[in-house]
C-alpha cells in the first residue's frame, strides 16, 4: 500500500485520530499463536536432536570428522533459538491440507520438512547480519561476532543451506514430490537473492545511501523478493506439495494473499527495527545506521520538506548517535507512528477480505490463522 505525499503531513489529522481511536474501541484483535504452537514447537525441538545426528553422521561418512563438528557447532548455535515460525507455518498447513493424513510418520515428516526451511532461513541471517553489521540476533551476539568465526561466517552459512538439501534428500527422495520440493527451495533461494541485490544496490553498503532510490516501488520489489516469498509463500507452498495439493490456481490464490502478508510483516520489522523494544525483538534496530531503504524512510522522504530532506541527506546511514537521533525524531515530527497505526488497520482489514474471498477449496482458517499470528506483533 503506497503513501502518498501529504502536504499537511506535519500534523495529525483529526481524521487519522478518529480512525486509530476506532481501531481500539472496535476491532482490538488479541495477539494469538498458532494451535498449540508451545506443544508443536517441544516436538520440533524433540526431533532435533535426530536431524543434527542425520547431518552429521553424512559428514562422517567423508572422513572430515573436524569440519563436521564445525557443522555442528554452526547448526546448535543458529538454528533452534529462533521462534521457528516458518517451520510451525508448514506444520501447520500441512495438518489443514492433509487432515485425512494424519499419521504419526507423516507429521514427523513434515517436522522434517520444517527444519529444513528453518536452516535455509539461518542461512539467510548469518550472511544478512554479516552485511548489515548486525550485532546481536535472537538475543544473543551474531554468529560471525563469536570468537574465532569473523567471516568464516561466509562458509557457516553455506553449510547451513548445503545442510537443508541434505536433509532433503536423505528423507524426502523417494517422494513422489521430491522435485517440487527441490525446486521450490532452489527458487525461493534465487529470489530472495535477488532481493538482498535490490537491497545491498538502494543501501549502497560502505558509502552514504542513494536517497534518490528509496521510492515506494522499489521499498515492494525489495520486500516481495527478500522477504514475502521465502518467509510466507515458501513455507505454505512446501506443506501444499507435500499434501499432494498441485492444483496450480490453489497455488496461485495462496501466493497471492502471502504476498500481501509478507509485505505487511516486512513493514512491521521495519517499524521496529526503529521503534520497538531490543528485550522484546532480541535485536537492535540498525536500519538508520546502516541506511536501509525501509518503509519508515521512504515515507519520510515522501513527506519531507526540503529542510527536512536535508536532515536525512546529511543523517541517515551514518552511526553517530545524534544523526541517528535526529533521523527518529524527524519520523516522530512527521508522524509516522501515527501513519503506521493507520496503515496497520487497514492492511488488517484488506487482507481479511481477501482471504474471505479465496476459493479453490483452500482452507480459509489456515490463513486467518497466520494473519492473527502477526496482528499487531511486536517482536
Amino acid at each position: 500500500m503506497e503513501i502518498k505525499p501529504d502536504p499537511e503531513c506535519t500534523d495529525r489529522s483529526s481524521r487519522e485520530k478518529r480512525r486509530v481511536g476506532q481501531r481500539h474501541a472496535h476491532s482490538v484483535v488479541p495477539q494469538t499463536s498458532w494451535s498449540t504452537a508451545r506443544d508443536e514447537s517441544r516436538e520440533m525441538m524433540a526431533l532435533w536432536p535426530d536431524v543434527v545426528r542425520d547431518l552429521t553422521e553424512a559428514g562422517r561418512h567423508l572422513d572430515v570428522p573436524e569440519a563436521t563438528k564445525r557443522l555442528a557447532k554452526v547448526l546448535q548455535y543458529n538454528v533452534p533459538s529462533g521462534k521457528k515460525n516458518r517451520a510451525l507455518a508448514l506444520v501447520y498447513s500441512y495438518r489443514k491440507l492433509a487432515p485425512d493424513n494424519l499419521t504419526e510418520e507423516n507429521v514427523r515428516m513434515a517436522r522434517i520438512l520444517g527444519w529444513c526451511v528453518e536452516m535455509f532461513q539461518a542461512y539467510f541471517l548469518v550472511l544478512d547480519d554479516i552485511m548489515d553489521h548486525s550485532e546481536t540476533r535472537r538475543g544473543q551476539p551474531c554468529w560471525y561476532l563469536r570468537d574465532n568465526v569473523g567471516l568464516a561466517a561466509i562458509n557457516d552459512g553455506i553449510l547451513l543451506e548445503q545442510a537443508g538439501y541434505q536433509l532433503l534428500r536423505k528423507h524426502f527422495r523417494d517422494n513422489p514430490h521430491y522435485l517440487k520440493l527441490v525446486e521450490t527451495f532452489q527458487e525461493n533461494t534465487l529470489k530472495t537473492t535477488l532481493g538482498q541485490a535490490l537491497d545491498s544496490i538502494a543501501t549502497n553498503f560502505g558509502n552514504k545511501p542513494n536517497l534518490d532510490l528509496f521510492t515506494m516501488d522499489r521499498y515492494n520489489s525489495i520486500v516481495k523478493y527478500k522477504t514475502a516469498y521465502y518467509s510466507f509463500v515458501m513455507p505454505v507452498q512446501l506443506a501444499m506439495y507435500l499434501a499432494g495439493v498441485t492444483d496450480p490456481e490453489m497455488h496461485r490464490q495462496a501466493k497471492t494473499i502471502l504476498l500481501e502478508m509478507g509485505h505487511f510483516f516486512q513493514v512491521q520489522d521495519d517499524y521496529l527495527d526503529c521503534y520497538g523494544d531490543p528485550q522484546v525483538t532480541g535485536k537492535q534496530g540498525t536500519d538508520i545506521q546502516e541506511g536501509k531503504c525501509s518503509w519508515l524512510a521512504v515515507v519520510a522522504l515522501q513527506r519531507a520538506s526540503p529542510a527536512q530532506r536535508k536532515i536525512l541527506e546529511e543523517c541517515y546511514g551514518f552511526n553517530e548517535p545524534e544523526k541517528v537521533a535526529q533521523v527518529k525524531q524527524l519520523y516522530n515530527d512527521l508522524g509516522l507512528q501515527m501513519t503506521y497505526s493507520v496503515y496497520e488497520e487497514e492492511s488488517y482489514n484488506l487482507m481479511n477480505t481477501h482471504i474471505q474471498q479465496i476459493s479453490r477449496g483452500l482452507p480459509h482458517d489456515l490463513f486467518f490463522k497466520f494473519l492473527q499470528k502477526i496482528y499487531r506483533r511486536d517482536a
